[in-house]
């Protein structure tokens, strides 16, 4: 069903999801001529504390009613897989869906972070991996231990629209509208997720 595809890989622990998670996605399906994104949400994120979690399910819920599109899908295929950290994820996804052009996103912030992720390197050279400007974030983010160390695999943004079929290591850094949604900033506020008034566009 998806040989041959390109496909945007969202991970994450949407606690909750919110429309910043559907800003990205959006955004990457136009720029990167991608034909779906997919939400991994992650059971339980390493880097993340296990209180205040809320349960898989309800998250899942909560993200597919702020993604509203047929072409974003909701995705627990980090549980199916019991996968705890992105670089086996994506090897076993490479290994189950052959031939499918699989395209990392991430926020700037990531980029920052993602020393720190387990086999950090094998991500790089496993797909090609579009990052996203985020607020306060992007600066430290593009001078930081991963920007220079695949500092030659950057392609320019003029270019993006070819990167789901690129091999790696290839990367890009989007520069787009910038959303202050923050799952964080939700929680503390015990609110409800951000939803934009443009979500319900396609």
């Amino acid at each position: 069903m998806w040989s041959g595809l390109r496909i945007g890989l969202l991970g994450g622990s949407f606690n909750p999801a919110h429309d910043g998670h559907r800003h990205i996605s959006l955004e990457a399906l136009r720029r990167l001529n991608l034909d779906a994104v997919w939400w991994l949400l992650s059971p339980q994120n390493p880097l993340k504390p296990v209180q205040g979690m809320a349960p898989l399910e309800d998250r899942m819920a909560g993200a597919r009613l702020v993604a509203d599109h047929p072409s974003i899908v909701i995705s627990s295929l980090e549980r199916d897989l019991a996968t705890r950290f992105t670089a086996a994820t994506l090897a076993k996804l490479r290994a189950r869906f052959h031939g499918t052009r699989f395209v990392w996103l991430m926020g700037a912030d990531n980029l920052n972070q993602i020393p720190a992720w387990q086999h950090w390197t094998r991500i790089f050279n496993s797909v090609p991996i579009a990052v996203f400007d985020r607020p306060t974030y992007s600066l430290k983010a593009l001078s930081g231990k991963a920007a220079r160390r695949y500092a030659r695999d950057r392609w320019p943004g003029a270019c993006v629209h070819a990167l789901a079929g690129s091999a790696p290591p290839a990367w890009v850094f989007l520069t787009i509208r910038q959303h202050t949604a923050s799952a964080t900033e939700i929680r503390a506020n015990g609110a409800a997720p951000i939803i934009a008034p443009q979500r319900r566009m396609r």
